[in-house]
């Protein structure tokens, strides 16, 4: 049998397949995804593309090309601060942000078959778990 270390590695390593496998996000990148979630659930907090960063681990010069792009695309804009005009805060464009929406709730119909099939208790603990095991993973990686 094998040690619980490789048997929970296995474990990470084939849910981690499955969601890259599955396309999870697929009518846009996973990084650009990752960031309009970040900001459509900012509510009325101003984040930076710093605090993007922080908040993903992504590297500053890959976040500018996220950032670009969602620029490009419409789904974001930039605001400078008036009251510093080093602060640049990066905000969801609402009325164009639909291909995230679109991609947002078919996430949600993946994830609520999910719980049917587990079961609101299991979700809920599993829920509580992965709290636990992001809050350790970035106290080890730090």
């Amino acid at each position: 049998m094998e040690n619980l270390d490789e048997r929970l590695l296995s474990a990470w390593l084939q849910l981690s397949v499955q969601i890259i496998n599955e396309r999870v996000v697929s009518d846009m990148p996973f990084n650009e995804a990752l960031v309009c979630n970040l900001l459509s659930k900012a509510n009325d907090s101003r984040l930076t593309a710093t605090d993007l960063c922080e908040k993903t681990r992504i590297l500053k010069s890959q976040m500018n090309r996220i950032l670009n792009s969602l620029e490009e695309q419409g789904l974001i804009y930039r605001e400078r601060s008036t009251a510093d005009k080093r602060q640049v805060y990066v905000m969801l464009n609402k009325e164009k942000s639909g291909l995230y929406e679109r991609e947002h709730t078919k996430n949600l119909q993946l994830v609520n078959r999910i719980i049917e099939k587990l079961g609101r208790e299991k979700a809920e603990s599993l829920i509580g778990d992965l709290a636990a095991i992001s809050a350790i993973t970035e106290e080890v990686f730090s």
